[in-house]
């Protein structure tokens, strides 16, 4: 006998744009709070060393909110520091540290974590908070370009394991996303560039304006220019929790997963060199193979594929690394990614701006003389048309 019920749940996502959201009068924070009592609510906070080292007086500010909006919000324990990068997604014990706070401040599952950092410590807290009681409610803080425009709106988290990217982890919609501007400000430059080839990537999927607009301010938005990179940034978080939202496939039942755009590539160099390229320079470079690939192909035209090149450039990705040099172990990455997708292998790659396409097999021949393009870039301007 079988018998099978259809389980329905509606999800709230709620991801919010602000200037400072610590500032005691910044009720962004305190209206995402929601007590199941006539008690506030506990919160424990966490946050991102590197933060921490910009912002010295982070402890004391989240006290003071606290203070301010102590109807709605208690803070528990003491604000616990967190490795960045991706130390914390390598090191396991980092979880148990996170799980031992969680149970010591005796959180239950209408407490709160705050998670505030960039997205390797997004992802380390908000798979302890997952797994904690079956799921604390999380409410993430992201302070780099890379979490704000795509990662820390997403519903997922992770730690790497087995030397491979984001083996371990969850699928769990955080209770809120709070991307706030002024947070961006102590970003070094390298950290600053790292997140616009997420931008980049969802803009060459979704939206071919977006794309133009990055490729026009791509100078401005390097050297900061705050007006033309905050709306690239919000525009992007936008897209990608649009997809998320009504694309259907929320926690990534099938094998279609477009938003992985350029990261086959990405996940295994990030592997290869120890993690000691950036993920989101990771993915520009995976962005520039896959369209030098897609137009070795006859997918795409070589004029597509030098706009992405070109303007991934003008932002200050590099988009050639030793680690390209060994094609073998890159591509095993493709099988890896096909592992971690579960059935055929997809791979999303371009037509033309805006116009996706998934593919189930990769010719290894054109996809090594991609790659040696990307080795010897003067061979791109030899590139047939």
């Amino acid at each position: 006998m079988k018998i099978t019920a259809d389980i329905q749940f509606r999800f709230e996502h709620q991801l919010h744009f602000t200037h400072d959201a610590l500032d005691p009068a910044n009720n962004t924070l305190a209206s995402c709070i929601a007590s199941g009592s006539d008690a506030p609510a506990r919160a424990l906070a966490f946050v991102d060393t590197g933060v921490a080292r910009h912002h010295r007086d982070l402890p004391d500010r989240l006290r003071t909110y606290a203070r301010a909006h102590a109807d709605r919000l208690t803070l528990v324990g003491r604000v616990e520091p967190v490795v960045g990068g991706e130390l914390c997604k390598n090191d396991r014990d980092a979880i148990y540290r996170t799980l031992n706070a969680i149970d010591a401040a005796h959180l239950d599952r209408q407490s709160y974590v705050l998670a505030i950092g960039g997205g390797a410590v997004l992802d380390c807290v908000g798979f302890a908070a997952a797994i904690a009681h079956r799921g604390v409610r999380l409410i993430r803080i992201p302070t780099t370009t890379l979490a704000q425009a795509d990662s820390g709106v997403g519903v997922k988290n992770g730690i790497n394991g087995f030397e491979k990217k984001n083996y371990l982890g969850s699928f769990a919609v955080p209770h809120a996303v709070i991307n706030g501007e002024a947070m961006l400000a102590t970003l070094d430059d390298r950290d600053w560039i790292a997140g616009f080839s997420e931008a980049v990537k969802v803009a060459l999927l979704k939206d071919a304006a977006l794309f133009h607009q990055i490729a026009r301010d791509a100078e401005v938005i390097r050297h900061r220019d705050r007006a033309a990179a905050l709306p690239v940034i919000r525009r992007s978080a936008e897209l990608h929790l649009r997809h998320i939202a009504d694309g259907g496939d929320p926690f990534e039942l099938t094998t279609a997963r477009p938003l992985d755009f350029g990261h086959w590539a990405a996940h295994k160099l990030e592997a290869i060199t120890d993690y000691t390229l950036r993920h989101g320079e990771a993915v520009a470079i995976g962005l520039a193979l896959d369209v030098t690939y897609a137009h070795r192909v006859g997918l795409l035209s070589a004029d597509d594929a030098e706009a992405v090149r070109a303007c991934l450039r003008r932002l200050g990705f590099t988009l050639h690394h030793d680690a390209l040099r060994d094609a073998d172990t890159l591509l095993a990455g493709l099988e890896e990614f096909r592992e971690h997708l579960g059935g055929q292998l997809t791979i999303t790659l371009l037509r033309a701006v805006a116009d996706p396409i998934d593919v189930h097999t990769i010719d290894h021949a054109a996809m090594r003389d991609a790659i040696g393009t990307l080795v010897s870039p003067q061979r791109a301007s030899a590139e047939p048309t």
